[in-house]
């Protein structure tokens, strides 16, 4: 087993297109490290530079003390599952499995033994004799990890692996994956573009975007604190909210719109760079579920809770809650894309647009569209972001 190790690593086709840009990573031994983004943002292709199956133009990879840039895919002890699972359809599941093995011409006992070992982890051992076509789904996938894991590589990667099935057994199998890397504790580079997938699996995520590696922590810290707007907006479902919003004088205040919220003490005490935006623009950033419909077990305004008043569109009623469609007098921000060649603004950066937002209530609150209505925010869950370099205002 070993660890891999990305430092700085680059791609470039031969058009110009830069992929990947300057990519540092670190996956430890036994680590599940998920990299995540949006389609066509140089994840798989990182993958794939990792697997030897795109050439690196820049920078250097290592798996265990081996550099290997220049090493051949067969060569460096890795094994892949990819989103198609490329089984053989006219050989059996046992024969599935075991064909690396037989490639290198292991004893047909110790080919037997891995194949069994390998079932009776995945719950194949009553379709060894079965053929992918009489699979499902789910099987199929099984049977792809199966012939990764007899191998007993020094590292997993895996392409997208689930996106080829329903949503109920994708949720399935994000368990079973996660179960499975843990007991084998072989170093996993897992690439999605799930954000859920990411963040219940990962004991790191990686967040890129544009072929650039924007924040890598442990799933809540992202969630938590976000490093930029684009990490705030991609990570978490429904999305953070982005509002437009002016810091008052000596940032005792943040404006939303007309809608004033003050900002106690404690705020400055944990985040002073605030006081450098007295009087000037930031965007805010909200999750659904920390805008609180009144009541409940406390009293937000004797908690000092600051009220949020907002027009409901659209209720979403999902049965164990409600997504509360609403705009307000805000601004909105939708944001873009990060660009490689680090455009500065809000206006360039970023989409503005009228003041929609979501909320989540429980799913039994009377409310209904057209429905004028109160939510409360503690002052203390708010994000902030400057807005010409996009970062959190965090520290």
């Amino acid at each position: 087993m070993a660890a891999i190790t990305l430092e700085h690593v680059t791609k470039i086709y031969p058009n110009g297109f830069e992929a990947v840009h300057k990519l540092s990573l670190d996956v430890a031994d036994g680590e599940f490290m998920v990299l995540v983004g949006p389609s066509g943002c140089g994840k798989t292709t990182a993958l794939r530079m990792v697997a030897g199956l795109e050439d690196i133009t820049d920078g250097t990879l290592h798996i265990g003390d081996r550099v290997m840039n220049e090493v051949s895919p067969r060569d460096r002890d890795i094994a892949m599952v990819f989103q198609n699972y490329a089984l053989y359809p006219h050989m059996t599941v046992a024969e599935n499995i075991g064909f690396a093995l037989k490639l290198r011409k292991f004893p047909k006992s110790e080919i037997r033994r891995k194949v069994e070992e390998a079932a009776s982890l995945l719950g194949l051992t009553e379709s060894l004799d079965r053929k992918p076509g009489q699979l499902s789904g789910g099987q199929r996938q099984r049977v792809a990890m199966g012939r990764a894991i007899v191998r007993e590589p020094s590292a997993f990667l895996m392409d997208e692996p689930l996106s080829n099935l329903d949503a109920k057994l994708r949720v399935q199998m994000r368990a079973e994956v996660a179960r499975i890397q843990r007991r084998l504790g072989v170093a996993t580079l897992y690439v999605t573009h799930d954000q859920v997938e990411a963040m219940t699996m990962g004991d790191r995520v990686a967040v890129i975007s544009a072929g650039v590696l924007q924040q890598c922590d442990v799933p809540q810290a992202l969630y938590d604190h976000p490093s930029n707007l684009f990490v705030a907006s991609f990570l978490g479902s429904p999305g953070m909210n982005l509002f437009e919003g002016s810091v008052g004088e000596d940032a005792a205040y943040v404006l939303i719109g007309t809608q004033r919220i003050d900002l106690p003490g404690t705020l400055h005490e944990s985040r002073p760079a605030l006081r450098r935006y007295a009087n000037e623009r930031v965007v805010v950033g909200l999750r659904p579920e920390d805008l609180l419909m009144p009541g409940g077990e406390h009293d937000q305004a004797a908690m000092g809770w600051a009220p949020f008043e907002c027009d409901v569109e659209l209720v979403e009623a999902l049965g164990s809650e409600l997504l509360v469609h609403f705009t307000s007098d805000a601004r909105a921000v939708q944001v873009a894309e990060v660009e490689n060649d680090d455009s500065q603004g809000l206006d360039q950066g970023t989409l503005t647009k009228g003041g929609e937002g979501v909320a989540r209530a429980d799913a039994r609150a009377r409310i209904g569209g057209g429905d004028r209505v109160r939510f409360y925010i503690d002052p203390h869950r708010l994000h902030f972001f400057d807005v010409e370099t996009k970062a959190a205002i965090s520290a």
